[in-house]
């Protein structure tokens, strides 16, 4: 079965004098029912598009919280994530960082797991996140509902930044949130109507596309990813490599000239972002400072051969 086409229409013409079920393109559209449709039964519950990931945190965020709230975000998470909660001080919300890998602080009212974290790698205890009282979100962009489905393991909410794996590749910004509970998603879509962080027509179709391959090429990047991270672990200039198992994002820090090593690749692309079928890689340490080992490295792996990647790897490392 094909893809359907792409319905760009900002409007529809009433149905004897009523809105129908699409009437203007900020509320609903046809190709974006019909993404959310299928990534919701992959995720296992109600999925909503929006703008970007950060958008789709942003929604979460002001949609379900108020001034005064608190929430525990995983340490060592997607440096982006804390930062954007710092913009929302101003309001009233605040965060704190937590080991994801243990239970969360009392006393707040959202728990942000990442699974895993970028660009640590490390897992949360989703079963001690579970038994919390407050609600729990998981940011699964690297995972993909392929390795874990959060709702399963007693999440509310999973998080993606569908540009990375979900589009797959590299040529679509988007984000979802997936509940578990309807009334949750109820909340989330009238907050998307009324901000306009919502999802164009083509963005959905793409990530319909991507959705087609997406098992194949996760399943792909995870074996690839599991040789390089086994190798680069027994190599003489890498002093740690951290990678969770799956998926296809790993990390690792280098001895010597960082910035000499990923400007050195010929087929992995020096550059951000991760999850498409061209590896990408670059130093952590020019966006997050302090925050990362200054010589840490995150490769995003691709879809190419392994031995030609790690061929292109081994030459860049330090002699």
């Amino acid at each position: 079965m094909g893809l359907p086409p792409v319905d760009r229409s900002t409007l529809w013409p009433y149905e004897d004098g009523e809105p129908g079920e699409f009437y203007y393109q900020r509320y609903a559209h046809p190709t974006g029912v019909v993404a959310e449709q299928a990534l919701g039964e992959l995720d296992g519950g109600e999925a909503l598009l929006f703008s970007s990931g950060t958008g789709a945190a942003t929604s979460v965020v002001l949609g379900l919280l108020g001034p005064g709230d608190t929430i525990a975000v995983a340490e060592g998470c997607y440096f982006g994530t804390p930062t954007m909660f710092g913009v929302f001080e101003r309001w009233g919300l605040k965060h704190v960082e937590f080991d994801q890998t243990g239970p969360p602080p009392e006393g707040v009212q959202l728990v942000w797991l990442e699974a895993p974290s970028n660009p640590f790698l490390t897992m949360p205890d989703l079963e001690a996140a579970a038994a919390h009282p407050a609600p729990v979100l998981v940011d699964a962009t690297a995972a993909t509902p392929i390795n874990l489905r959060p709702l399963e393991h007693g999440a509310d909410l999973v998080l993606h930044s569908a540009t990375k794996y979900l589009g797959g590749h590299s040529d679509v910004l988007l984000g979802a949130v997936i509940c578990k509970d309807g009334s949750t998603a109820e909340r989330l879509r009238e907050f998307r109507s009324r901000t306009g962080i919502v999802a164009a027509p083509d963005p959905a179709y793409l990530l319909l596309r991507g959705l087609k391959t997406l098992e194949v090429r996760v399943r792909r990047q995870t074996e690839t990813a599991t040789e390089i991270a086994r190798r680069l672990g027994e190599h003489p200039k890498v002093e740690r490599v951290r990678y969770p198992g799956f998926g296809g994002m790993l990390s690792f820090d280098v001895a010597g000239d960082v910035r000499k090593v990923e400007t050195s690749t010929r087929l992995i692309r020096n550059a951000t972002s991760l999850g498409g079928v061209e590896s990408t890689m670059e130093s952590r340490y020019r966006w997050e400072g302090d925050r990362v080992p200054e010589n840490l490295l995150r490769l995003s792996v691709g879809l190419e051969e392994v031995d030609a990647l790690w061929t292109d790897l081994d030459q860049a490392l330090p002699d």
